[in-house]
């Protein structure tokens, strides 16, 4: 058996895995992880897919009846190379798989060079020599800077690349 991706309409993951397996495709897997999302002035866990609009299929190629993929609804394609399905490398959907906690969800890894409150200085883009305060890693490899501007403690995103820190 090899694995396949499979591309999906926007936020059709968990549909699209739900019509497959009722097709009789036994190895569907959609990784997904825990991220944290800010809305209306309230932080809450939520389990996402860790790669939007694609998740993975395990079938022989030769033997299965795949071009009923295409078809199924949430299912925009399968990724080929010209009419044949590409497979993944050997190795890649276990080590995702390997990377699992106990509730089935990939550990992602959110750590930083950089503590909570420590003074940084952003380097680059419109914030470029602002020093403020570290606060934490979002999903989307980018730092939350807690910043001074006009007087006020503003929250911004930056890269995670254009953030030293500083020792003053």
């Amino acid at each position: 058996m090899r694995w396949y991706v499979l591309h999906t309409h926007p936020r059709a993951e968990l549909q699209a895995c739900w019509h497959l397996r009722n097709q009789g495709f036994a190895d569907v897997y959609l990784p997904s992880y825990c991220k944290l999302r800010r809305h209306a002035r309230k932080i809450e866990k939520i389990v996402v897919p860790l790669f939007p609009r694609y998740f993975f299929v395990g079938m022989e190629i030769a033997t299965t009846q795949w071009r009923s993929i295409r078809s199924t609804i949430g299912i925009v394609d399968i990724i080929r190379n010209g009419d044949t399905p590409s497979p993944v490398p050997h190795g890649i959907v276990e080590s995702i798989r390997a990377r699992e906690d106990e509730m089935g969800l990939v550990a992602v890894s959110e750590e930083s060079d950089f503590a909570s409150g420590a003074s940084v200085c952003v380097h680059g883009g419109p914030f470029n020599g602002c020093v403020g305060l570290f606060e934490c890693v979002t999903d989307e490899e980018r730092v939350v800077v807690l910043l001074d501007l006009l007087g006020r403690k503003v929250r911004v995103q930056v890269p995670l690349r254009a953030v030293v820190e500083t020792f003053a």
